[in-house]
């Protein structure tokens, strides 16, 4: 193949990798259309090799045991030193790809663009990725390896909850700090390491909150504390029963409350975060403060995460929110918009 073929050929799987963050992550797709190049393409590209990974651990048709020895191979394909190929993780997962594919196992079908478009980067940033991409693999590994008799995700403790956390998102925040952070200085830089991590569980803390239904009916996990789902004498496999709407409920409000202690460290994140590499305060900035409406969200009507499967901003406040950062938001203006949105929602 010719250079030229080569470049066009990279330049239409990078497109195709837009597209596809697009159908599969609001919250990434809002972050990666503030983004410039080249941070847009290395935050997508990584984002993209994370999903494979988490869809597969979603999979409620895959038996535990096949879950954990894809995610062992899709390991093998990303370390460099390893023999595996990507054809030959495909050839694994062939059969499990379900007749009607939704944009995430599309994702997964893709995996060897994505790979190739991956390996295209320039060393630097290739590097930055690949080891927190690979922690994330092997900590689903792990995860679905403990459960594997019960056919799905039982979380049993806080520090269980928050151990999964950090693999589903500590490693992806690790990811964007080491991207982000090349153009910080050393203190800067630093502060942000320090404060990646309640940045990232924040987020994850958030999303569990407002999706414990359909993670129970779509995917049969449960990642709310069995021993607080105890306090409250609610089974872990009855999460979605209608007798078991207020103990839930009650869950509900506690891991949301955990997730608020992580805010002061998440926004200090946010105040040194670099604007180089075409890195943009509103990329991260947003999924932030969306994150602080739906906990407002959560707080004020937790039982709609149970009744009507999930709980979430409304879209006129994402839209003015969208079109508050188009006009310009200083960071000396965060913790008023905070402030704000944790009271009501921005559009009123």
């Amino acid at each position: 193949m010719t250079t030229g073929q080569s470049g066009s050929q990279t330049d239409a799987d990078l497109e195709w990798c837009y597209d596809a963050v697009h159908g599969v992550s609001r919250t990434f797709s809002i972050t990666i259309d503030r983004l410039e190049e080249p941070m847009a393409k290395h935050i997508c590209l990584g984002y993209l090799l994370c999903r494979v990974a988490d869809t597969i651990e979603d999979a409620g048709h895959i038996p535990p045991a096949t879950q954990t020895e894809l995610l062992a191979t899709y390991d093998r394909v990303l370390d460099p030193d390893a023999d595996e190929t990507v054809s030959g993780f495909m050839d694994d997962v062939e059969p499990w790809l379900p007749d009607e594919r939704t944009d995430d196992w599309e994702v997964v079908a893709q995996t060897p663009r994505i790979v190739r478009t991956f390996e295209s980067l320039e060393e630097g940033p290739r590097e930055i990725m690949r080891d927190p991409v690979r922690e994330l693999v092997d900590g689903m590994a792990m995860f679905t390896d403990r459960y594997a008799s019960e056919g799905g995700l039982r979380l049993q403790t806080l520090e269980e909850l928050e151990e999964y956390c950090w693999y589903a998102a500590g490693t992806v925040g690790t990811l964007i700090t080491g991207l982000v952070a090349r153009g910080a200085s050393p203190d800067r830089a630093r502060e942000m390491q320090q404060n990646a991590r309640s940045f990232a569980l924040l987020l994850q803390l958030v999303n569990i909150a407002k999706d414990v239904s359909s993670d129970y009916r779509e995917e049969n996990n449960v990642y709310l504390p069995a021993e607080w789902l105890e306090d409250e004498d609610v089974d872990v496999d009855a999460v979605t029963d209608e007798t078991s709407h207020r103990g839930v409920t009650n869950v509900i409000k506690r891991v949301t409350g955990r997730a608020e202690t992580y805010l002061d460290d998440a926004q200090r994140y946010l105040e040194v975060v670099p604007e180089t590499h075409g890195n943009r305060l509103s990329a991260w900035a947003i999924p932030y403060l969306l994150a602080v409406g739906t906990m407002r969200e959560l707080r004020e009507r937790p039982e709609d995460v149970i009744r009507e499967g999930d709980v979430k901003v409304s879209r006129e406040e994402v839209y003015a929110l969208l079109q508050t950062f188009e006009e310009g938001v200083p960071r000396s203006h965060l913790a008023d918009l905070r402030k704000e949105m944790s009271e009501k929602p921005l559009h009123q």
